[in-house]
Formats: structure tokens, sequence, C-alpha cells
């Protein structure tokens, strides 16, 4: 009678040892293939509403849309500088209500690497809690810059379109490698290196789109207006 040869307990253990190392030279790249996936989707996201933009500046004489974002609407205190701006801030619409008709669907405005926030990330000291995405409770994953609004700016406005950001991710920890920003992190020091390691997805002046580094974002935020 032919009789079957069963694994022995360290034949077993080296097939399991094989398996785990495969696994994990495997599922980083699995990780780095679907944050890449979820980058390119938030970008496409970001040039379908500048295309929608355009189109509203179209029935507008060229005007940029006089709306404002998230953090503009319920952390008020960031325009205490203007006070003639933050005056305006309670009668104005949320960008993504005005960009409504021009769009097939709201989901455009939904980054799907949206985690949420705990801080802002241009004012490390003012509380921004998000959950579970910012998508989820305000309608939007994105930052408009609201200057532009303010200013009522036309398509002929800027000296110098593709240098200045018109919408950018809400936070620089989803395509980033650090962590979100916490209560405390301004205090302790922590948030600068968190800061630089931020990745930020942006719509420019002229409806082209790019992934900023936080140094980029912030040379985009000084372009001449």
């Amino acid at each position: 009678m032919n009789r079957r040869r069963a694994f022995t307990l360290i034949e077993l253990l080296v097939v399991i040892a094989i398996i785990s190392i495969l696994a994990g030279i495997l599922f980083p790249v699995f990780a780095r293939a679907k944050a890449a996936a979820k980058k390119t989707q938030c970008l496409s996201n970001l040039k379908q509403i500048g295309s929608a933009i355009a189109l509203y500046m179209n029935d507008a004489d060229g005007v940029f849309p006089h709306a404002l974002d998230a953090s503009d609407k319920f952390t008020p205190q960031i325009w205490d500088a203007f006070p003639e701006f933050r005056a305006r801030i309670p009668h104005m619409p949320m960008l993504h209500e005005v960009l409504q008709p021009y769009l097939k669907n709201l989901e455009v405005f939904h980054c799907p690497s949206d985690t949420g926030t705990r801080m802002l990330d241009s004012h490390p000291d003012t509380e921004f809690v998000t959950s579970p995405s910012m998508f989820k409770m305000y309608g939007s994953s994105y930052f408009f810059r609201t200057e532009i609004a303010f200013k009522a700016f036309t398509d002929t406005s800027f000296r110098l379109p593709a240098d200045v950001n018109v919408l950018f991710d809400g936070g620089g920890h989803w395509h980033g490698d650090g962590r979100a920003l916490e209560m405390g992190d301004v205090n302790s020091g922590n948030y600068l290196p968190l800061l630089h390691s931020y990745r930020y997805n942006t719509l420019f002046g002229d409806f082209h789109v790019k992934t900023l580094t936080r140094d980029a974002l912030m040379l985009s935020w000084s372009s001449e207006l």
C-alpha cells in the first residue's frame, strides 16, 4: 500500500515563515498602490471641480464664485484680522452648494483619502474636528482660497494664474507621511516636522492640478493676487 507522506512540523513552520516574509514584502506594495490610486482620484476630483468653476464663471461675467469653505464658516475667527471679510461670512454659501448645478455628482468633493482632521493645518492652534471625514461632516474635502471670493476676482485678475492656489486638500496628512495634527502639537513643537511631511493636491488659477509639498503650498499662498 502507498503511504502518503505528511508535512513535518519543521516543514510547516518553514512554509509559514515564507508566507509571512512574502506578506511583509507585498502588503506595503499594495498599500502604496492603493494610496496612489486614491491620490489620482483626488486630483481628478479637483480637475472636475475646476471645470465646474469655469462653467460658473462663464455665467457670472468671469467672476469666481462668491462662496466659502467649512473652515471659513465654522472657524470664522481665522479672519479676525480682516473684519470686513469676517462680517460677510454668515451671508455666504458654501462652494459645493454654489457649484452643484454645474456638476453631475457632489461626490467629486470627496477626496477618497479624507480621514478627517483635528486641527487646521493653516492655523495649528485652531481646533477643527471632522469625523469620520471632512466630506461626511461638511460636504467637501477641500478648502477654497476664499480671499479670491472676498475680492471678487475674475479670470483675468491673477498676474500669474498658474502659481495661485484656488482649491486644495483640507488635510495634508491624507497624502503625506505624518499623522494628523493634534491639540497640543503647537505647544510641544511637534507640528513643524509634521507639516513638512504633508502633501496637498491643489487646483490652480489656470485650472491645472498638482500635488504640492507644504513649502510649495505656502509659496502658492504668497503668489501676488
